[in-house]
């Protein structure tokens, strides 16, 4: 395990959220979906804060939205350092990425099942979280040596 694959793991999930967050607000202005407080409302839980209003709620919002992609990253830094790279480390990094939302959001009592949702906020979701896991991915994968004898790709998802 190296500090250098997870610090640049971080890097790769900050690149990964900014993507995702540009893809939300090209989406939000075509569809007219207001932003989700789900993430503040998990963190304040999480932190054990009282129950503010959403819009008492907007840098917890970013703290919580930021905070895990960019800390996630680092899980994706070291499964490129360990050779699960190219789409099917960043489809196995995109699974990781939803159980972790689900899972504070239920644990939390603020979310729910999103088996539960209508369709068109489980698609909106599953396409956010797919770009962030590629986009993740694909800067890890660039950043960090994969393992010896498993030469880096020139193109970001060469067949190697």
């Amino acid at each position: 395990m190296s500090k250098d694959a997870m610090v640049n793991g971080l890097v790769a999930g900050l690149a990964g959220v900014a993507a995702m967050t540009l893809a939300e607000k090209l989406e939000q202005r075509l569809t007219r979906r207001p932003n989700s407080y789900v993430p503040a409302h998990t963190l304040e839980k999480l932190l054990g804060l009282p129950h503010k209003p959403d819009e008492e709620r907007l840098w917890l919002n970013w703290a919580m939205h930021w905070g895990q992609g960019i800390l996630l990253g680092a899980v994706r830094g070291l499964m490129a350092q360990g050779g699960l790279r190219g789409p099917v480390g960043s489809f196995m990094y995109l699974n990781l990425r939803l159980l972790n939302d689900q899972t504070l959001e239920n644990a939390t009592g603020v979310g729910a099942p999103p088996w539960t949702w209508p369709v068109d906020e489980q698609v909106v979701d599953l396409l956010h979280k797919t770009m962030y896991a590629f986009v993740t991915g694909m800067v890890a994968d660039r950043l960090i040596q994969g393992p010896p004898g498993i030469p880096a790709p020139s193109k970001p998802w060469e067949e190697r």
